[in-house]
């Protein structure tokens, strides 16, 4: 089979399998994998085999690490240092040392327990997430928390890219230990360039660029540092995903964040697919009757040692024993980076194909059992816990911030002057524009101004614009409002979306297109000449509201009358 044909087969069978997937609501990811297991050598029917495509999955990681540093900037992660950051790292550091020290017991090489360790501490937060989503418990004290956590987990995974490629080496314990305090050393120093390069380079660059107001050529330039920083790291023996890790840092520092997570988004899920194809065709399935008492003591161990972790420490800060068992059952699922350093590892072996595959196989049924305990947190608990009742019962939903949020589409005068009366009001409001001039002007007003395109469907779900209370476009293209009132109609139809017209006959149009309100600006313009002539008429202030507002509740139907009869 020629390559073109392989990359058919491919693309066909991945959007059949992950469509299917997605409809039974089961992680894409697990989807891919089972492609790569369909085209794999191991099983019967088509093979794909183009080294091609396993360089490109190898980007897949630098992009997905690239996207969490988006996340986990380094205000951010200041802003979590105490409980999370406490909890977070705890978690994994506890976890890959009790692990690996069972698993070296059992007659693994120490390198290789680590690894196990490493693997086994992860948590799929995909699947946390979508079932939390599902069950209603997303917003519920141990939801937030067991989130939170598995989060953190992607961060707390950085060293493990520093430290796993070293292991591979065939050398003494002193000499490897030497090799790993230069890594560390070099992992300080690819930071230390990468950092002040993005302080003094990235703002400058990316504000240059977005001047052009080419999506295009924003979306090369986000690629290009991304591809830079993996290329630098690995030029000072680093993983590549080490570098795309630091970028994503450095630009979660500017106004871009929110438009460079947009463009990478598409590239990411992508390549990310293909990694995980690629675990898949590592799989043997024959290798199984061989292995299946040491992978299912291995799923055993992923669900035992996170649940009883988690709960203890999580108990350990005052949380109550219901909360803590519950978080500890969320964190119990094996993840998909998990998966992803066992290809690390494999791949600068550090661990063989029959490990590889025990480990692979253990973190599918973890994931699997996982989601069932995640499934039954509830009826775990009380058996756990027994009648005792939680004082501030964990059913209670965690309040959420009483300030209201509000989504403004556009920083020009209009949306200016809603900023400011919402900063006036103490109603806190995050405001997108594509001028990168307005954006530094809002931003030195001490203005929350993005850069990015408000009818970006992914940028609009980076900001969680479903957590708005109001919507307000007050962009000057009237292409890219209702793009927006469509995506808002169908993703967040809660949420009301006001929206500034040219014209009433436009205004029309944006309310049959979903909006809530509409305010023309014509007609606006004239109200506020009637209603200044009613006041140098004496009328009172009362009045003139009523008058004014009767007006807009009419929908314009007085003044829209007089103009067509001027016509």
């Amino acid at each position: 089979m020629d390559n073109f044909a392989q990359v058919l087969l491919l693309l066909a069978l991945a959007i059949a399998v992950v469509v299917t997937f997605q409809r039974l609501h089961i992680p894409t990811s697990l989807g891919y994998l089972l492609v790569g297991v369909m085209l794999g050598p191991h099983t019967m029917g088509p093979i794909v085999s183009m080294p091609e495509l396993g360089v490109l999955a190898d980007f897949g990681i630098v992009f997905l690490m690239f996207t969490i540093g988006l996340d986990f900037s380094l205000p951010q992660l200041y802003a979590l240092r105490h409980q999370i950051l406490g909890l977070g790292s705890g978690q994994v550091a506890f976890t890959t040392l009790l692990v690996g020290l069972v698993v070296w017991l059992a007659g693994i090489p120490a390198a290789g327990a680590f690894v196990f360790g490493a693997v086994f501490a992860q948590s799929s937060t995909t699947i946390i997430a979508s079932l939390l989503r599902e069950q209603g418990e997303e917003n519920r004290r141990h939801g937030r928390l067991g989130l939170a956590m598995s989060v953190f987990q992607d961060v707390t995974a950085v060293p493990f890219l520093v430290i796993i490629p070293v292991l591979g080496m065939s050398v003494g314990a002193s000499v490897l230990a030497g090799m790993l305090g230069w890594a560390i050393a070099k992992a300080a120093l690819a930071f230390a360039l990468l950092f002040f390069a993005g302080r003094w380079l990235l703002r400058p660059l990316f504000h240059l660029i977005a001047e052009q107001r080419s999506f295009e050529m924003f979306t090369l330039a986000v690629l290009l540092v991304a591809l830079l920083a993996a290329w630098t790291t690995n030029s000072l023996g680093l993983s590549l995903a080490f570098g795309g890790f630091i970028a994503g840092m450095m630009l979660g520092e500017t106004e871009f964040r929110h438009q460079v997570a947009s463009s990478i988004s598409p590239f990411r899920d992508v390549l990310l697919g293909l990694f995980f194809v690629g675990i898949g065709m590592r799989f043997n399935p024959a290798a199984i009757p061989s292995i299946w008492y040491w992978t299912v003591l291995g799923a055993l161990l992923i669900l035992s040692s996170k649940t009883l972790l988690v709960a203890a420490m999580v108990r350990l800060i005052g949380v109550h024993g219901r909360v803590a068992w519950r978080t500890g059952l969320l964190l119990s699922v094996g993840g998909e980076f998990g998966l992803a350093l066992v290809a690390i590892a494999m791949d600068f072996g550090v661990i063989d194909m029959r490990l590889g595959q025990i480990a692979i196989t253990s973190v599918l049924l973890s994931m699997i059992a996982g989601a069932i305990l995640i499934r039954f947190n509830v009826a775990i608990a009380d058996w756990l816990v027994g009648p005792e009742r939680d004082p501030t019962p964990d059913s209670l939903e965690i309040p959420e911030s009483p300030q209201r949020q509000v989504v403004i589409g556009g920083y020009g005068r209009f949306g200016h002057a809603v900023a400011t009366l919402l900063q006036s009001s103490n109603i806190s409001f995050v405001a997108i524009d594509t001028d990168p001039n307005r954006v530094a002007k809002g931003r030195a007003d001490g203005h929350a101004v993005w850069f990015g395109d408000i009818s970006d469907p992914v940028l609009l779900s980076s900001i969680h614009v479903e957590r708005a209370s109001l919507i307000v476009l007050a962009i000057d293209e009237l292409a890219p409002s209702f793009s927006a009132i469509s995506y808002l109609r169908r993703a967040c139809p809660q949420v009301p979306v006001i929206v500034r017209a040219p014209d009433l006959e436009t205004g029309e149009r944006l309310l049959a297109a979903g909006a809530a309100r509409v305010y023309p600006e014509t007609v606006e313009a004239s109200l506020q000449l009637g209603a200044t002539a009613l006041q140098m008429l004496n009328v009172s202030a009362d009045e003139i509201d009523r008058v004014v507002q009767g007006v807009r509740n009419w929908g314009y139907r007085p003044v829209a009358e007089t103009d067509h009869s001027n016509r």
